[in-house]
């Protein structure tokens, strides 16, 4: 028999429908809101009580299963466990971190977690944010060594990061063969010079996956806390390194701040001169990965952006990630 439901790709879920029949399972009371505040890679409400915010992220059924959601949050768990300051997910009534809906796409998982205090850094990182920041990453990466799940979520190897991400978009170029042929022969040198990299601790732990300064909320007096683990997973130190420092310079942030970040890392664990090396060509792969979640993104959402100057503008910064001056920009 034929559904009475037309098939969708994509739904957004009712506030109501979300106080009345999934936020009861959590311990909080007294809702006196709830709203849509973001829509990225899952759809983010902000809950509002008598006594406290809180945030309620929904996957997107197209971009993580329950295994991968399930590494996140016990990975979060775990450091908030350690003392490193991350939002905290909160359990259901029976013990569960996530709940499953059935929207018409498919399945969607919900986690609620505290409201990081503070705020994102306005005009982006000072330098003593940036040294903060990259103090408490190197720590994270220190304790990360230690965490073990039954859960799956894809290491950031360069299989992944690099070959699949290829395969996300060079459909996309088929009428650019030049830039096509360009973006083939950048992962070939970017596999090369990372030919050897260690895969055993302390290089090689879980990374955040998403270091930027709007994923920190600061306090008044500079206490951090770090959310949004989404594209997290077991990875080398050095690209979250990397990953940083290629937000920081498409965004503009000052190089003396970029710089308090890795001072700040290494007060904590020394980056060794391979590594060092290595930050440039993983910049390079923090790229090529965001432009294809990107595109996985917009082909759902957002087609309208997947013009020529989305393109041409992808390339051009690739090209400067992949000059010798790419620490300037």
């Amino acid at each position: 028999m034929t559904s009475p439901f037309f098939p969708v790709t994509y739904s957004t879920l009712a506030c109501d429908a979300l106080v009345s029949r999934i936020l009861p399972h959590f311990q909080i009371k007294d809702i006196t809101n709830c709203k849509l505040w973001h829509r990225g890679l899952s759809d983010v409400y902000l809950v509002e009580t008598s006594e406290q915010p809180f945030v309620l992220r929904v996957s997107h059924a197209h971009w993580r299963t329950k295994s991968e959601i399930d590494f996140e949050l016990e990975l979060l768990v775990f450091l908030q466990q350690r003392d490193i300051p991350v939002a905290r997910p909160l359990r259901t009534l029976d013990g569960q971190l996530s709940i499953e809906i059935e929207a018409p796409e498919g399945n969607r998982y919900a986690a609620l977690f505290d409201f990081a205090p503070g705020q994102v850094p306005l005009g982006d990182l000072n330098y003593t944010q940036g040294q903060k920041l990259g103090e408490t990453i190197g720590r994270l990466h220190q304790v990360a060594t230690d965490f073990h799940s039954q859960a799956h979520r894809q290491p950031l190897t360069l299989d992944y990061l690099l070959d699949d991400s290829l395969d996300a978009i060079a459909p996309f170029l088929q009428h650019r063969p030049k830039d096509r042929e360009y973006i083939i022969e950048i992962i070939a040198e970017i596999k090369n010079k990372l030919q050897g990299m260690p895969k055993d601790p302390p290089f090689w732990s879980v990374c955040w996956g998403d270091p930027h300064s709007g994923n920190v909320h600061f306090t008044d007096d500079n206490q951090v806390t770090l959310f949004d683990f989404d594209q997290c997973g077991y990875g080398w130190r050095a690209f979250e390194l990397a990953k940083f420092l290629h937000v920081s310079a498409r965004t503009g942030m000052e190089k003396k701040v970029r710089n308090s970040f890795l001072e700040g890392y290494q007060t904590v664990q020394a980056v060794t001169p391979k590594e060092e090396d290595s930050i440039q060509p993983f910049s390079q792969a923090a790229h090529i990965w965001q432009w294809s979640i990107g595109l996985k993104s917009a082909k759902v959402h957002d087609n309208c952006r997947l013009d020529d100057s989305y393109f041409s503008h992808r390339i051009q910064q690739l090209k400067m990630l992949s000059s010798p001056e790419w620490e300037l920009f």
